[in-house]
């Protein structure tokens, strides 16, 4: 059925309560868009970040009265915008919008429901789901591009901060013999098997929550695509989970940070030049 959609424009600390007042007055869902676009980052445990300008838009059953909803919410005192949105099939239009994506030479990740581009390219099957990590990301892309230029035949890599696993997966499928996923969220974890089990390389695969990782335990290759912050605060347990001379590569990390987190692991890291796309960045180097 149409749906009508109303728009509120108001700033982060009216959001909250105007979200209220439209699941009040009938909204069957509500949800917050940045009014010109800026993205915010690293929030609070807990906490809902807003942007300093915020849409808060409420979507309504086409029957709505749209004179006694303006009433009730005295639209008046805002500045909104109230419209009509045909019918869709709103799965198919979701679907419709993953393709299948290279990195590097070999590497393309596809969704189960597209035709696989080339049968003999290295390819991972994910579906966007809960935990992040599909590839859309500039960093997640970062980090499949570096690790398609890696020979990582028989060796041993750690994916910290697995999400779906789509980076512990891609390393298996490009010859690692063994991959460790490590992350804070269980649900990460559960997606990262089912995801491993999909792909059918469940065998190689040991997950872990950051708190259950085992002693000594060290890999030739360590990848994390994590956030600026948490890379600096972990920055003694990533790093002695490289063996010497082994590989590391950081992203999640927007470009004007970069630098930061360059100097916190040059001490036992010979750095590469950053590398950067769309304001994200991705540091590489090997141990000392």
């Amino acid at each position: 059925m149409p749906w009508i959609q109303l728009r509120i424009n108001t700033t982060s600390d009216l959001a909250e309560s105007i979200s209220e007042q439209l699941e009040e007055s009938g909204a069957v869902s509500v949800t917050f868009q940045d009014t010109f676009d800026n993205p915010v980052f690293e929030p609070l445990p807990g906490e809902t970040k807003l942007w300093g300008n915020t849409d808060v838009v409420g979507l309504y059953d086409a029957e709505t009265d749209i004179d006694e909803l303006k009433s009730i919410l005295n639209l008046e005192q805002y500045s909104y915008k109230i419209e009509q949105l045909e019918d869709k099939d709103w799965e198919r239009e979701w679907m419709d919008n993953f393709h299948p994506m290279q990195f590097g030479k070999r590497l393309w990740i596809c969704p189960s429901w597209r035709e696989i581009p080339d049968p003999n390219a290295v390819n991972v099957m994910l579906d966007p789901g809960l935990a992040f990590g599909t590839g859309t990301h500039p960093t997640t892309a970062l980090c499949l591009t570096w690790l398609d230029s890696l020979d990582l035949n028989n060796k041993i890599v750690i994916d910290y901060g697995c999400g779906s696993g789509i980076l512990a997966i891609a390393a298996l499928k490009l010859g690692a013999a063994r991959v460790i996923g490590i992350d804070i969220d269980p649900q990460a974890i559960q997606a990262s098997h089912d995801n491993a089990e999909r792909n059918k390389v469940s065998e190689k695969i040991e997950l872990y929550l950051a708190k259950d990782i085992p002693n000594n335990l060290q890999a030739d290759v360590v990848v994390a695509n994590i956030l600026a912050g948490p890379l600096k605060e972990l920055k003694p347990q990533i790093s002695k989970l490289v063996k010497p001379s082994g590989e590391l590569g950081l992203s999640g990390i927007l470009a004007n940070q970069s630098q930061s987190v360059c100097e916190a692991y040059q001490t036992e890291f010979v750095l590469d030049p950053v590398i950067e796309q769309d304001e994200w960045c991705r540091i590489t180097g090997k141990k000392l």
